[in-house]
């Protein structure tokens, strides 16, 4: 039996249709299924009793089973979820000032091999479906409504946790729909998506194209030597490269590309990288996320002072560079930016 959250509305309707029932009912089981999180068919009380029969007979509906739940001094929320293969995936609720972010997973681990990040270090084991990349989402939105707080109020979707989003680029486009469909979906605006990439340049463009989310760069260094040894898609896609495509991004008058730039001590933190980072960028709407490289026993990389990292944001603002350092949240639970692993056991 197939899991109904595989299914975009359009998929659905067709699949209806297919069986002689009218591909409107799918609008109907959407909103069931997303905004007032039925967990059975039978919950679907405007649908007649033999709908509900026939969508029992070949369809499931499913939560993602939590194995372990960790709470941040910050209040940072990380779950370990166990999959149907028994593997596990991990996504972390942030809480902001008026709302929440939700930062989601694409893969059981990851093949990119980034020498910063903790998940890197358990290899790649697959995609995830379609339906546990929106379980992720639906999930949450679930847990908040729990608490009696306003499902809506996780606003916010980063695709920034294990996986490189673009490996997994049909599902992750499929899933974009389910996320953004404003009428039946999971509503989430737009410019509340952000889809984070290492570099992989033919589906940046392709991104771009076929979807409306913002885009975020991992970049982290200003030279092709110094990236390529951090991040070993960048010998496949050097900067140049990368940074010709992202000039040509298809996004709103208004958007920016976000950069990502995680500050490690000695290997990328200079005020030289500063202005290269500046001379980088000039040509292309961005803004950059300064992030100090969260620590952790697994890695050797440390954190600069926090005068290093001021002076190295104040060469972006001076320059004219739309900047801020991002402070990580959950770093205590290993839930900051590149220390998603995904163990029960440390």
């Amino acid at each position: 039996m197939e899991n109904i959250l595989d299914f975009t509305r359009e998929d659905l309707g067709t699949w209806l249709d297919d069986k002689g029932i009218r591909p409107f009912r799918a609008g109907q089981i959407f909103k069931w299924l997303y905004i007032k999180q039925a967990d059975t068919f039978d919950q679907m009380t405007d649908l007649s009793k033999d709908l509900r029969k026939e969508l029992a007979d070949h369809l499931l509906i499913k939560r993602l089973i939590v194995d372990d739940r960790q709470i941040s001094k910050d209040k940072t929320e990380k779950f370990l979820y166990r999959l149907e293969d028994g593997q596990h995936i991990e996504s972390v609720l942030i809480p902001e000032k008026d709302h929440f972010t939700l930062c989601v997973s694409s893969q059981v681990g990851c093949a990119q091999n980034c020498k910063f990040c903790l998940t890197a270090q358990g290899g790649f084991i697959r995609n995830l479906t379609i339906s546990e990349i929106i379980a992720q989402v639906r999930d949450a939105r679930f847990y908040i409504r729990q608490k009696d707080i306003d499902p809506l109020k996780l606003s916010n979707i980063v695709f920034m946790g294990m996986g490189e989003p673009l490996a997994n680029y049909k599902n992750l486009v499929k899933s974009l729909k389910i996320i953004r469909d404003s009428d039946y979906g999971l509503k989430f605006s737009a410019k509340r998506v952000s889809v984070s990439t290492s570099g992989i340049i033919p589906k940046i463009t392709q991104l771009g194209l076929e979807t409306d989310v913002n885009l975020a760069v991992s970049l982290n260094a200003t030279d092709d030597k110094t990236r390529s040894s951090l991040m070993p898609i960048n010998k496949k896609y050097p900067l140049k490269q990368l940074l010709e495509a992202c000039q040509t991004f298809t996004m709103k008058p208004r958007n920016k590309i976000t950069f990502e730039y995680i500050l490690i001590k000695g290997v990328n933190d200079t005020k030289q990288d500063a202005f290269k980072l500046v001379k980088l960028l000039k040509p292309i709407k961005s803004k950059v996320n300064l992030i100090p490289f969260n620590e952790h026993d697994k890695s050797i990389f440390k954190c600069p002072s926090k005068k290093e990292i001021s002076d190295f944001l104040q060469i972006l603002l001076d320059r004219n560079l739309t900047a801020m350092t991002r402070k990580s949240k959950g770093d205590d639970i290993l839930a900051a930016c590149g220390q998603l692993k995904a163990k029960l056991i440390p």
